[in-house]
């Protein structure tokens, strides 16, 4: 028999869906476009230019590209394979290492936490969007009700005062805007103000809840509704509207580069970008942020990889696409900053004032910084409609993938109990995280984001990545895992003992040496000069932990409870493949069985109640029982 067998004739579902259950993308590209949707991101735009400026220029991209390839492009590679081979989601993944299914349980508390504030990001972005629909933008001047007289128009008011006096231009913070004047050293621009005053009605504090901003409450309910719409029928709809989602922003990106480009002083926002600072290759902290950078962008450890490639056919080839997205992903990051810095190379020439003043990151370069520098263009609010919708798609990506990742791992888990159809799975879960979500719409809504922002995200996704890398490439054996991919895609992979190099030494090792360094690099959680009290920052730590205590605790569990014998018998049995660890569609798990057996290697140990259960689900009639069972045979080693 030859190594590759072919399968089967697939039963295929009036769609053309090889599996009848889950569903699958309607054509390839849907898949691909998905997946540069979720891999370029708000970080690409607002985080990663900063970071190269801040962290040497051009010699950031050095660590940049290495984290890319020895880290971020083998995890991209392996999350893809995972998903295809068992068509699961992030929790139900885990059959191929029942004992640490508390990692999936993980990933979707993390990724369902970062959906619920990451839509308070896409009200932002719509609530600016509809007002970019004026003659003049409401943040360009300071003749508006929410202005202070510390407001000050950069390039008009404040150019005069640079050339005037010797006092400094200071990025306005919330206590600035309120109790100082220009004449006290402080001074705010509009776009701080429209931002601070209008757009968040920022209170003093998380002890000041201050309501909800019923303005900001309404986008919110607005982007809840366009992503159900989205996702109302699974990937089939998500498969449709990624093909303008994912491609419209590098429209977007390439017209305001070239706008860019052509301004006075672009030129200079551009050199402050690239130009290199060797010696900055000598701080682990740089390296350390090029690293945590590709967990930002790229997106490894969240679930949302293996959850859009559980949809795809089994014989897919998946290693184009496991190279191709994680290049474009860190080419957009870098044409992303050329955008960014020649706008912010005019903004800084029209001022009179360094790059270094006008530079920033975060919520603060895509709501305050760009959008100011956006007013200096001639017909500012045709740039403006047209940045925030490039932010509306990129945002909208991100968060299809975040939101099917959660519903995926509550269909993959409890779909013989529901009955009422996925439709009805996707509207309860986008009206759950809406109602979790109501404070973020409060006027200490902007604090409350801080805090989850800074403790729930990152840490957590390095520890479930690791997980992953452990699992495939020691428990379950990084050779056997290349075996399945070449089963899966009838071809062998080049560079076999590059990827076990990787995933059993390389990506490990990395990936721990991270986590020490944010460990012992970790800073107080801040944001505008604000002391946040205690049981903030207790709370922020409860959410970091929520998403790694399932990982002991269920493995407790499953020692105790799901398995039988002595202490060691149970942890043997426990880290091996369960029963059901196969391809889905049982005409690829029939030709992958015999295939295995007839390469000389063994099944999955099964237990007494994982093969009543296997028989239960898998067979409608009692033929196909008494052949699954035959099946099933009990090998206890692999």
């Amino acid at each position: 028999m030859d190594k590759y067998q072919e399968p089967f004739d697939q039963p295929v579902a009036k769609s053309g869906d090889e599996n009848i259950k889950r569903g699958n993308w309607s054509k390839k590209l849907d898949f691909f476009l998905s997946c540069v949707g979720y891999a370029v991101g708000m970080g690409n735009i607002w985080r990663f230019p900063y970071l190269c400026y801040k962290n040497g220029g051009g010699a950031f991209l050095v660590p940049y590209l290495v984290a890319l390839f020895t880290c971020g492009l083998p995890l991209f590679f392996m999350e893809v394979a995972l998903g295809q081979f068992s068509s699961c989601g992030a929790v139900e993944i885990w059959k191929i290492c029942p004992i640490l299914k508390g990692v999936g349980y993980g990933t979707v508390i993390v990724t369902a936490v970062c959906c619920i504030y990451y839509n308070l990001l896409l009200a932002y972005i719509l609530f600016y969007f509809f007002m970019s629909f004026t003659k003049s933008l409401p943040w360009e001047t300071c003749n508006n009700d929410w202005n202070t007289p510390a407001c000050v128009q950069r390039g008009v008011e404040l150019l005069n005062i640079t050339n005037t006096t010797e006092t400094p231009f200071y990025m306005g913070t919330t206590a600035a805007l309120v109790n100082s004047t220009p004449g006290a050293g402080y001074i705010a621009t509009p776009s701080e103000e429209y931002w601070y005053h209008y757009i968040l009605e920022i209170s003093d504090g998380l002890h000041e809840f201050g309501g909800i901003h019923l303005k900001l409450l309404g986008f919110f309910i607005l982007g809840y509704i366009i992503v159900f719409l989205c996702l109302s029928k699974g990937v089939k709809s998500t498969g449709k509207v990624v093909y303008f989602t994912a491609t419209f922003p590098y429209i977007i990106l390439t017209i305001l580069f070239i706008r860019g480009i052509t301004l006075p002083g672009a030129l200079n926002g551009l050199y402050y970008y690239f130009v290199p600072e060797w010696k900055e290759l000598l701080n682990i902290n740089v390296w350390g942020s090029a690293f945590i950078q590709i967990f930002y962008s790229l997106g490894p450890g969240w679930g949302g990889v293996i959850t859009m490639a559980s949809y795809n056919r089994f014989n897919y080839d998946l290693i184009g696409v496991s190279f191709i997205v994680p290049v474009i992903n860190s080419a957009t990051s870098i044409f992303a900053g050329c955008v960014i810095f020649s706008v912010l190379g005019y903004m800084a020439e029209v001022a009179n004032v360094p790059i270094k003043d006008v530079a920033s990151n975060g919520p603060g370069l895509a709501f305050v910084v760009y959008p100011e520098a956006l007013t200096h263009l001639p017909v500012s609010p045709l740039w403006a409609v047209l940045f925030f919708f490039m932010l509306l798609t990129i945002c909208l990506d991100s968060q299809f993938v975040m939101i099917e990742t959660v519903i995926t791992a509550v269909w993959d888990t409890f779909a013989s109990k529901l009955q009422s159809g996925k439709i009805w799975v996707t509207l309860g879960v986008c009206v759950c995280m809406f109602i979790i979500g109501l404070p973020f719409t409060s006027r200490a809504g902007s604090y409350l984001f801080t805090i989850v922002d800074w403790y729930s995200a990152i840490f957590s996704a390095m520890v479930i990545a690791l997980a992953e890398v452990i699992v495939v490439g020691w428990v379950y054996g990084a050779e056997r895992f290349l075996d399945d991919i070449e089963f899966m895609i009838k071809r062998p992979i080049a560079g076999r003992i590059l990827f076990i190099a990787l995933w059993k030494f390389v990506v490990p090792a990395i990936i721990s040496s991270i986590l020490v360094l944010t460990a012992i690099s970790h800073m107080p959680v801040s944001y505008l000069n604000y002391d946040f009290p205690t049981w903030a920052i207790v709370f922020g730590w409860v959410l970091a932990m929520m998403s790694i205590i399932p990982i002991p605790a269920y493995a407790f569990y499953y020692l105790v409870f799901e398995e039988s014998g002595d202490f060691i018998t149970r942890v043997k049995h426990s880290l091996q493949p369960s029963a059901d660890w196969a391809p889905a569609v049982e005409r690829n798990r029939a030709d992958y069985r015999n295939w295995r057996t007839n390469n000389g290697h063994n099944l999955p140990h099964v237990i007494p109640h994982e093969m009543h259960m296997m028989i239960k689900t898998e067979n409608n009639s009692k033929n196909d029982s008494v052949q699954a069972a035959d099946h099933y045979d009990p090998y206890i080693e692999r």
